[in-house]
């Protein structure tokens, strides 16, 4: 099938090029050590903002592949053989938004354990940012897809594809960090998992049609 052939291939380059698969973990390092620096070592005050912080840091990761989304494919002409081929464009896109996923978010959530206790995470918090991210992160690389897309053609189009879809990263982010304060609080946060999981619902049936045809709009 050429969906599984598309993210076999996007796999198999992302090794070749290891640097885009340590990318976002070596991001996530990073600004996970500099928030104790200046905010201080002081335990209960990293534990109450760690989960926040976790999410902010998950969500700029997910930004840094978005670009080259579908940089390659155009450069090299397969979009428009994708257009051309009999095969649902919405399909091949969201096996390429997969692909993306399983590079840049999926190690963020098996990092993330180790990361909390780290920073001082109890148990539940842990359990809830687990669940937050594995239900928010496919809904940040779906909804990114559109707006990579919307600007595959533009050279250096970073700046106008971040100011594009990180206002519609907002509401993830939103309920996915009021999800961990109620687990902070010892709260049920069931009704926050249940928007979480709509959102990510209604972005894996829409946003693959949305990207295809902004792709249509871009090699108009």
């Amino acid at each position: 099938m050429l969906a599984n052939a598309v993210v076999a291939r996007d796999l198999t380059l992302a090794l070749r090029r290891r640097s885009r698969v340590i990318q976002p973990l070596i991001f996530t390092l990073i600004c996970v050590s500099l928030f104790p620096l200046a905010l201080g070592a002081e335990v209960n005050l990293l534990a109450r903002i760690a989960p926040g912080v976790f999410w902010v840091i998950a969500l700029l990761a997910t930004q840094l592949g978005l670009e080259g989304l579908f940089q390659s494919d155009y450069e090299d002409g397969a979009l428009e053989q994708w257009l051309l081929a009999p095969y649902p464009l919405p399909l091949l896109i969201a096996a390429k938004v997969f692909a993306h996923w399983l590079l840049s978010a999926l190690p963020l959530i098996l990092m993330a354990p180790l990361i909390g206790v780290l920073l001082g995470m109890n148990l539940p918090v842990l359990h809830a940012l687990l669940v937050t991210l594995l239900l928010g992160t496919p809904v940040l690389s779906l909804v990114g897809a559109i707006g990579a897309a919307l600007t595959v053609t533009q050279r250096r189009g970073g700046v106008l594809l971040s100011l594009l879809v990180l206002p519609l990263y907002i509401p993830v982010l939103i309920f996915a960090t009021t999800a961990l304060e109620q687990a902070a609080a010892g709260l049920d946060y069931t009704a926050h998992l249940l928007l979480l999981s709509a959102l990510a619902v209604l972005a894996l049936t829409l946003a693959p049609f949305a990207a295809a045809a902004a792709l249509r709009i871009a090699l108009e």
